[in-house]
């Protein structure tokens, strides 16, 4: 393989300009050798004259020099202009790619902190939402309604009984409510010991008032004909005395 015999630092490919002037220059050389080849005092005839290469005067030779030289100039100037063109290009195109590389970064980092906001809003709305459905929850359990009759007295006093750790059970209540005063809160006995002692017994499971003040429970009525709190003292008084009011089965 022939060695590069190119100067070093101007490893740049010649363009078609160059290329041109130094034919051109070329071309120069060799007319201005013929020129110097022929001698002063030689004749030609007309045949040998328009078969031989044209001569040149010396001050031709200048000007066809100076022309190639301009000409070598002049490309390469355009040569110049052109990289400096296509460097300008190149940076032009670096920009806009830094630029649009900079405005998606910018959007993508815009589309998620929008994300992560509606993440935030919609998990913000669900616990919200749960709070709401807890509040609802505890609000109903605390209306609880009961019917104003002897099931619903004796449901109430049962949640009531719960609450406060009185056992008991719905029969047991029934059985002896049904015993003391059928069923009427507003029964009372005017003929036993304690009615004649001045304490009759009142209510639903007759509780005289001694009893009733020393069993009441709290957040039931103070009073004896009120049903669920007659129902709830006789019930702690039982517990007291009986284990509970499903031991009793008769006067007590």
């Amino acid at each position: 393989m022939p060695k590069n015999s190119t100067t070093p630092g101007h490893s740049r490919a010649l363009t078609k300009r160059h290329k041109i002037a130094i034919a051109g220059v070329a071309t120069l050389g060799a007319a201005a050798v013929a020129f110097t080849a022929v001698p002063g005092n030689a004749q030609t005839t007309t045949s040998e004259a328009a078969a031989a290469p044209a001569a040149y005067s010396s001050e031709q030779l200048k000007g066809l020099r100076a022309s190639a030289s301009e000409q070598l100039a002049e490309a390469s100037l355009q040569g110049k202009a052109a990289e400096a063109k296509e460097k300008a290009a190149a940076a032009a195109k670096a920009k806009a790619d830094a630029k649009a590389k900079a405005e998606a970064a910018a959007k993508k980092k815009a589309a998620e902190a929008a994300a992560a906001k509606k993440a935030a809003a919609e998990r913000k709305a669900k616990e919200a939402a749960s709070r709401s459905a807890q509040r609802t929850k505890v609000k109903a359990v605390a209306a609880k309604t009961y019917s104003n009759n002897l099931d619903g007295w004796i449901k109430e006093s049962l949640d009531i009984m719960k609450s406060k750790g009185i056992p008991g059970t719905y029969n047991g209540l029934y059985r002896n409510i049904m015993r003391e005063s059928s069923g009427n809160p507003n029964a009372i006995n005017g003929w036993d010991v304690n009615a004649i002692n001045g304490t009759p017994s009142i209510g639903l499971l007759q509780v005289i008032k001694p009893t009733f003040n020393a069993y009441h429970v709290a957040g039931t009525a103070w009073s004896q004909y009120d049903p669920v709190a007659n129902i709830t003292a006789a019930a702690n008084y039982a517990a007291d005395k009986y284990g509970s009011i499903d031991n009793v089965n008769g006067a007590y």
